[in-house]
């Protein structure tokens, strides 16, 4: 299997550490807010990953973390008058939601930045002691110019950036011995979360939480990093100078990175107006649409969103759904239960689509090939597949093809049709759930309906409905 590498610009024959198995961090979301779908794409991608490598039999420790103390989430918590906590929590629960929604599975583990001051004390009293980091006024600041092999990822010429410092300024820049050095302990201010150290009281810098996490549930040396390729430069850089300096060793032999999402071909920002957040487009669409159009492109080619291309999405969705939908119908009136001997000449040919998807995914997961493999089954199974075929046949053909579609993340079987009545009688029963303040039945009532493709808006008028 070759993957491109961004720490060395060349496409690698992936080895693991241990045989058999497969250690790999993805840096998660600032939980501050809903995610947006260019959150989306990561998870996405680097899940369907994870699922290529189980299939291929791999062991998989997947950690993605949940940065849970920011300066974004300290503001939200400001505006609202509650806590940190509380925000970070009510996020991170709404993210769950979101990534059920684009079947996404849970990380093997969700580690939380607060969860983790210990470690990140631990490892930056290690740096100090070995010389790569400095205290100014209870600020500690790892310092770049100890470390011989800073900019080895980002490819950075480091004279060029600290020429160009005066982009770089953070808060504290005059105590800084260069520009380019950057904080790996901050002191608390008033109305901030904080936690004591050796400095004092304060909380840790951003890329410290990431390096910490991957240390503690997969070791000092892991086999994937990846991410999203705005986090190249700073913080995967720094990851590695940090994880690097204090434990001595390679932090990850590979660094994998997904290219931008655009809007409408411009950059998604909330000034624009072009700002969408998962929970929005599953207003519109179901969440396997926006799988399947994420899964459209290479995960290193910049993706394009519009309304245009999600409905194409979505009719190329329809595509694999309605097959399986025909075949499960074929299934329930076929007359002849084995194989003839012309139909299991086509079962073998069915197998050889799995060779094609393999290749493609071995090809630096090509999820674009791989798609195009499934909607060959797809005409496959169209053209070959009929009532006067054997159960044995369509059997194969559809279990080949709900493997294919499983290993994207995709889920192709149509949900059963769902009562008006039944729908209401669970709408009631939430509502006075609500009345007797059991919300956490209310919430549990509202996820059933959501995992029932049912959307509540609670409007003035009422909770209303919607089918996804």
């Amino acid at each position: 299997m070759l993957l491109y590498n961004t720490l060395t610009k060349k496409r690698e024959e992936f080895v693991p550490i241990t045989p058999g198995k497969v250690s790999m961090y993805v840096c998660g979301p600032t939980v501050y807010d809903f995610i947006h779908i260019g959150n989306a794409r990561p998870m996405i991608v680097f899940d369907t990953l994870r699922r290529y490598f189980e299939h291929k039999g791999y062991e998989v420790n997947y950690v993605s973390n949940f940065t849970d103390v920011d300066d974004k989430i300290i503001k939200k918590a400001n505006q609202e008058g509650v806590t940190a906590a509380e925000i970070s929590e009510r996020y991170i629960k709404e993210c769950k939601k979101d990534m059920e929604g684009m079947n996404v599975r849970p990380a093997t583990t969700h580690p939380r930045a607060t969860q983790e001051i210990g470690g990140m004390i631990s490892m930056i009293e290690e740096l100090i002691e070995k010389g790569y980091a400095y205290e100014e006024d209870g600020t500690v600041y790892f310092s770049t110019r100890k470390d011989p092999g800073y900019g080895k990822l980002s490819h950075k010429n480091l004279d060029d950036l600290r020429s160009g410092g005066r982009d770089l300024k953070v808060t504290g820049e005059d105590e800084k011995h260069d520009p380019l050095d950057f904080v790996l302990w901050k002191p608390k201010k008033e109305g901030e979360p904080f936690w004591n150290s050796p400095w004092g009281e304060g909380r840790p810098g951003w890329h410290i939480e990431c390096s910490v996490m991957a240390k503690h549930y997969l070791g000092d040396t892991i086999d994937i990093h990846a991410g999203g390729e705005d986090l190249v430069f700073p913080h995967h850089e720094n990851e590695i100078a940090q994880s690097e300096c204090a434990n001595d060793v390679p932090f990850a032999h590979y660094w994998l990175h997904n290219a931008f999402l655009n809007i409408d071909n411009r950059k998604m920002s909330k000034s624009l107006g072009n700002f969408f957040t998962v929970r929005q487009i599953g207003e519109k669409y179901d969440l396997m649409v926006l799988r399947l159009f994420m899964l459209s492109a290479h995960y290193r080619s910049p993706l394009n969103f519009s309304k245009e291309l999600m409905d194409s999405a979505k009719a190329a969705y329809e595509r694999i759904t309605n097959a399986v939908d025909n075949l499960d119908y074929l299934l329930s009136v076929v007359k002849t239960e084995a194989a003839s001997d012309e139909e299991k000449k086509k079962i073998a040919e069915v197998k050889g689509f799995t060779e094609k998807f393999d290749a493609a995914m071995d090809d630096d997961v090509n999820t674009a090939d791989a798609l195009s493999v499934v909607f060959d089954l797809v005409r496959f199974a169209n053209a070959e597949a009929s009532a006067e075929s054997s159960r044995e046949f369509i059997g194969a053909v559809k279990e080949e093809l709900l493997e294919l579609c499983d290993i994207l993340g995709l889920k192709v079987e149509k949900k059963k049709e769902v009562l008006d009545s039944e729908i209401e009688e669970l709408i009631a029963q939430r509502q006075a759930a609500r009345k007797a303040r059991d919300f956490a039945k209310a919430d549990a009532i509202r996820d059933q309906l959501q995992g029932m493709g049912i959307t509540l808006l609670d409007t003035r008028e009422g909770v209303k409905w919607k089918k996804a």
